[in-house]
């Protein structure tokens, strides 16, 4: 049976008690920690930079999972990586040379992950689907928490899926935005590997509960 990987995005959490949040997600069952970065420029919203990351990295103990809603995203994953950043990805409609991009980025020690927005075809993955690590894609649209989650990703799941397995590619699938109890299976059923849930855990009465839910397949509403 496929394991689940959870992500819950700190962009849903309490910033005034950053380091316990942390913490909390240390002892949870995630696996990673989504950190998403916006500019408002690619996106109509400000969250935050690198002294936040490096908060966050002084503390958990799980690999950060940075995910860069920027333009020209290449201008910044030196210093991601060097504020504490695992995994950096970047949107594929943010940079004209996005190969180059992705191979800094693995040069860097980091895993390597490109973003589509839910307009963006799987089709642009085609030429670098083989230097990717983690293929994210977006289920709402970027810039804000809190968005209903778009069901035509389901059908998107699908193609990624199959452009992974004809391609012989590794890259993990990881869906961002929306993710709850009522489309969580939905996903993994397609082929996602990798859930990043923000309001829905952050939100919770007992958080550590929800991600442990959502890792397990658990209804809990």
């Amino acid at each position: 049976m496929k394991t689940t990987l959870i992500a819950p995005s700190v962009l849903a959490a309490d910033f005034g008690n950053l380091q316990s949040e942390t913490l909390m997600l240390n002892r949870s069952q995630a696996d990673w920690i989504h950190i998403d970065v916006m500019d408002g420029l690619f996106v109509p919203n400000i969250s935050f930079g690198f002294p936040v990351l490096e908060v966050v990295a002084k503390h958990a103990t799980k690999p950060l999972d940075v995910h860069l809603m920027v333009d020209k995203p290449e201008r910044y994953t030196a210093r991601f990586q060097k504020a504490g950043a695992h995994h950096i990805t970047i949107h594929a409609e943010a940079t004209t040379n996005l190969h180059r991009a992705l191979q800094e980025i693995r040069d860097l020690g980091c895993k390597a992950g490109v973003a589509l927005n839910p307009h963006t075809p799987v089709s642009v993955l085609e030429d670098i689907i083989n230097m990717v690590d983690i293929v994210l894609l977006m289920s709402v649209n970027p810039g804000f928490g809190g968005q209903a989650f778009i069901p035509g990703t389901i059908a998107k799941i699908v193609k990624t899926r199959r452009l992974i397995s004809e391609s012989g590619s590794n890259a993990l699938i990881e869906i961002d935005g929306g993710i709850s109890a009522a489309n969580a299976g939905l996903c993994t059923d397609a082929g996602a590997d990798v859930l990043v849930a923000g309001n829905f855990v952050f939100s919770a009465k007992d958080p550590e509960v929800v991600i442990s839910s959502l890792k397990n397949n658990i209804k809990l509403y």
